[in-house]
């Protein structure tokens, strides 16, 4: 056995964890407010799948004997003009919300990675083409796009759903063309292309699993957008036709109508929504500190060698990887 080897077998071998689990225990431990917005889209997200259990009363029960009650213990956040209890509503919008903005954002990263990996792995003549159908099409205010195309196809959660996730995949394309040229200039991808890999193995391979951190990013930022973009065209009249329920709807009909009869009928829809965007906003910004090596200082991501010191037998502080 030669030194070198013996030198290698010499290392203390370090046990790395997954990278899920390993995101968590950072995020608890270094981001508090990152796991305050985690706690939040979390029990968004528990509310939305067992809202029928959660629920105190249906979302399309009436009983107009008990219209615009305030707060009380049957009904907690008091009822709406047909006498609907609200705390069941925004139970039941709580799912709303949590669809389209997982959907809409699995949807945008889907485009974004398809759009940005082609454009900018290929490059030439397709990349100027592409990014400039990318320029016009970011010309457009993105309420002008989602008014007229909802408008001709007609309002729905899978259109809402459709046409977000279109938007936002196209507009978020250049974040993954950017990070798919930066990755091209790395030596491992020259020398794969050296040795002759094919395109496919290339992106599937190569490409793909090294730009999973912005595309981790990029999900958990555009929940965010979703929540707030369905409740303006909700809002707006094009989103979730009623009688489903969905916050931006419950501002526009019972909340903006009956306001100064009962205020709280425009509160609760807006403080839940404020809530819940915030807490995204927050865990997407800590999952991007997390995983951006720049805002790190330098050691590099997940999966990379561990530095730690160690003490030597003379006391001596020491590096080991």
């Amino acid at each position: 056995m030669s030194v070198a080897d013996t030198a290698v077998h010499a290392l203390p071998k370090t046990k790395t964890r997954p990278l899920l689990i390993d995101l968590i225990i950072r995020l608890v431990r270094e981001k508090p407010l990152g796991t305050f917005g985690a706690i939040i889209v979390l029990a968004m997200l528990i509310t939305g799948i067992f809202a029928d259990l959660l629920a105190p009363h249906g979302m399309l029960e009436i009983n107009t004997s008990r219209m615009l009650e305030p707060a009380s213990a049957e009904y907690p956040l008091g009822t709406d003009n047909l006498g609907r209890d609200v705390l069941s509503r925004i139970i039941y919008g709580a799912r709303v919300s949590m669809i389209v903005s997982v959907a809409g954002s699995a949807l945008t990263v889907v485009i974004a990675i398809t759009i940005g990996i082609l454009s900018g792995y290929f490059g030439g003549k397709f990349d100027l083409v592409v990014q400039r159908f990318v320029d016009a099409f970011m010309s457009f205010p993105w309420i002008f796009l989602v008014l007229t195309i909802i408008n001709l196809t007609g309002p729905g959660m899978t259109q809402v759903i459709f046409v977000l996730g279109l938007i936002w995949g196209i507009r978020n394309s250049r974040l993954i063309r950017s990070t798919v040229i930066s990755l091209k200039e790395n030596v491992y991808i020259q020398a794969s292309v050296a040795v002759g890999c094919s395109t496919t193995r290339m992106l599937n391979r190569h490409i793909l699993p090294n730009i999973m951190p912005p595309v981790i990013i990029l999900f958990t930022i555009s929940m965010g957008y979703m929540i707030l973009a369905e409740a303006t065209v909700s809002f707006l009249g094009y989103g979730i036709p009623p009688p489903q329920p969905s916050w931006g709807g419950m501002l526009s009909l019972e909340g903006r109508q009956f306001m100064e009869m009962a205020p709280t009928l425009a509160l609760w829809p807006g403080l839940f929504l404020a809530l819940v965007v915030f807490g995204v906003n927050m865990l997407g910004d800590a999952v991007r500190d997390i995983l951006d090596p720049r805002l790190r200082g330098g050691l590099g991501r997940y999966g990379g060698v561990k530095i730690k010191k160690a003490r030597n037998k003379k006391g001596e502080e020491t590096e080991q990887t």
